[in-house]
């Protein structure tokens, strides 16, 4: 495997051979933060540069902090598989991706004071050099929502908030009153919809609260609202939903 030289100071270059061409794309304007998944961080990276696995990332970052870079920020890296965001289907070209060592769901550990510390760093860095912007930094989950939920409930963003990394209001208040759900359908489902769009993810406008717009809305909290991850449409998390879209730059 060819080395090269690291992009982020202080990082651990471990090449993998995943890469390819940014398509359509000269520059990442995105930042993806996932989860390994993996019991080990050292089987994680194994198989992040096996080529048989047809997938890796540009960075994993290890509980202790350890940054280890595995494809050159300028190469495509494989993490985002089927993806969207803001209308745009092939994440891997836009985006620079992250993976954090932790075994994830159903047991989901706490992510190591040392390893955010770290991930604030790199996000940092990374954002600084592409001038990728708050927004821009996003999860897993939040471009391929209904098949993955990393980093998951846990993952602490308003921790990288205060930092400057990631857009982020504080979540609404969880409190009672009117809902809809899967089965609802009408005016305020259509405009739910069309709230999760303009911010962008991918979900139809349709007004009928179906299952992909209860896997949206799942993946929204998952980021956003943390608190009660239920795919269900309270008051709370739209509040914060049309808080999110009305600090963004186009909307202020």
């Amino acid at each position: 495997m060819t080395s090269f030289t690291a992009d982020f100071a202080g990082a651990v270059v471990a090449s993998s051979p995943n890469h390819g061409e940014r398509v359509e794309c000269a520059a990442p304007d995105t930042i993806i933060l996932h989860y390994t998944g993996m019991p080990t961080e050292d089987g994680a990276i194994s198989w992040l540069r096996n080529p048989e696995s047809e997938v890796s990332s540009h960075y994993v970052v290890r509980e202790n902090g350890e940054v280890v870079q595995l494809v050159p920020e300028a190469r495509r890296a494989w993490h985002a598989g089927k993806s969207f965001w803001a209308g745009a289907t092939d994440m891997n070209s836009r985006s620079i991706g992250i993976e954090i060592c932790n075994a994830g769901h159903p047991t989901l550990p706490e992510y190591p004071q040392a390893q955010i510390e770290a991930v604030i760093r790199l996000c940092q860095d990374c954002a600084s050099r592409w001038q990728i912007r708050p927004e821009r930094v996003l999860a897993h989950s939040d471009v391929a929502p209904v098949r993955k939920v990393d980093p998951g409930e846990r993952f602490p963003w308003a921790v990288l908030a205060r930092n400057g990394v990631g857009h982020w209001v504080e979540p609404g208040q969880i409190t009672g009153g009117r809902f809809f759900q899967r089965g609802d359908c009408g005016q305020p489902v259509e405009a739910l919809q069309s709230m999760l769009s303009l911010y962008g993810y991918k979900v139809e406008i349709t007004g009928e609260f179906d299952d992909v717009t209860e896997g949206v809305l799942r993946s929204f909290q998952l980021h956003f609202r943390q608190q009660q991850v239920d795919g269900i449409a309270d008051f709370s998390t739209i509040d914060t939903l049309h808080r999110l879209l009305s600090a963004l730059p186009r909307f202020a």
